[in-house]
């Protein structure tokens, strides 16, 4: 048995280090929307039937009494107790309802199974109804299923599966039966809210819309937010005034920040991250375990003196006892420490983030390495940015 134990300053691998470019402007579509103009979430429950044995089991209750519900309300008396499941399976149903939304408009559905289902290929949802928070029933879905995947197992326990086959999709699936109310007529003032709230971000879109409209028109409220009056000219066309702002152009401004994401190792600088004078020295401590086991097997005829009288084979864990000998397996553990000798480097003021990466670079940095040095460059109060860990 081979165990590997790292100590040290590294942690954690980093998979990728990804720059963000020069900045570049924006349309206030793009990183901006407008209070009230918004999707809602829809949600329900379904069956999933025509599979091929691959449907929830006999256990699973609440897919029995479903079916049972739905055959009841059709017409058809059966006993609970005579259903059998394997081809029909129970699962939840989610959907987006995008904002103005009309009676008669197809949306996507997703639908997920509950049970112990082992595949929804080939099945069909039947009708369910999707609802909102509110309880009220928006949409209704039916179909077949997509599911982009497939399982198959074998008698003895083994088999091949591909993607996630309990997971499903109907594209345009369910068909809208409630609308939202929302009106922009006649409306005399909106809101415009930031994706990212900044108060330098927000002033330049306010620039940007005065520009266009006047300056006793846009209000900016905070740092995510501005007021907008409707002009006179634009009472009955607001849809175009909505247009006409959404393609105005920004430079965004951003707070300077990495990111780290331990999960998978990723580090994201932005651009405006800056560094002081520092020096860095890295290294790392290496310690390799083995593990091995060896055989003592005595001579053919040797005898072992265990008291008087023979004494019988026995077996032990590890040990083999026979009358004349023993066999002994015994552990032998081998230790093998390794530590690099980097020497300590002097890391410049940087004004760019590229300055910053050529000066890790420069040290022999690995993407291995980077994360851990990020955090002990924010201890040191040498990393001028949000450190944040998600």
């Amino acid at each position: 048995m081979v165990g590997h134990f790292k100590f040290g300053l590294v942690l954690m691998v980093v998979f990728g280090l990804s720059l963000v470019p020069g900045a570049q402007a924006a349309r206030i579509k793009d990183i901006a929307s407008i209070q009230g103009i918004r999707s809602n979430q829809l949600f329900g429950y379904g069956l999933v039937t025509g599979l091929n044995g691959t449907g929830d089991k006999g256990g699973t209750g609440f897919t029995i009494q479903g079916l049972a519900n739905m055959l009841e309300k059709m017409g058809v008396h059966v006993n609970a107790a005579d259903i059998k499941v394997n081809n029909v399976a129970a699962v939840m149903l989610s959907a987006t309802l995008p904002p103005f939304a009309r009676i008669g408009q197809r949306i996507d559905v997703t639908i997920s199974s509950i049970g112990d289902a082992k595949s929804l290929q080939g099945g069909t949802l039947l009708m369910a109804p999707l609802t909102g928070v509110d309880g009220k029933i928006y949409a209704l879905a039916q179909g077949a299923i997509a599911v982009g995947g497939y399982s198959s197992g074998g008698g003895a326990g083994g088999g091949v599966t591909k993607n996630h086959p309990t997971v499903a999709r109907i594209s345009g699936g369910a068909s809208v039966e409630r609308e939202i109310p929302l009106e922009l007529d006649h409306k005399k003032e909106m809101t415009i809210m930031l994706t990212n709230p900044d108060f330098n971000t927000v002033t330049r879109v306010t620039r940007a819309i005065a520009a266009k409209f006047g300056e006793d028109f846009v209000t900016p409220m905070d740092s995510g937010t501005l007021k907008l009056k409707v002009p006179e000219s634009y009472k009955d066309r607001i849809v175009g005034m909505i247009a006409t702002i959404g393609n105005l152009e920004v430079m965004p401004d951003s707070v300077a920040k990495v990111i780290v994401n331990e999960k998978t190792g990723t580090v994201v600088i932005g651009e405006n991250v800056r560094i002081s004078r520092v020096a860095v020295a890295h290294g790392n401590l290496s310690i390799e375990i083995k593990e091995t086991r060896n055989v003592s097997q005595p001579a053919p005829f040797g005898t072992t003196r265990r008291g008087s009288g023979a004494q019988a084979p026995t077996a032990l864990e590890g040990v083999v006892v026979a009358p004349g000998g023993a066999t002994v397996v015994t552990p032998e553990t081998d230790v093998d420490v390794a530590e690099e000798s980097n020497q300590l480097m002097l890391i410049p003021n940087g004004k760019t983030v590229g300055d910053l990466v050529r000066a890790l670079n420069a040290i022999g940095v690995t993407p291995r390495d980077l994360i851990t040095i990020l955090q002990s460059m924010k201890a040191a109060g040498a990393l001028h940015a949000q450190l944040e860990i998600i």
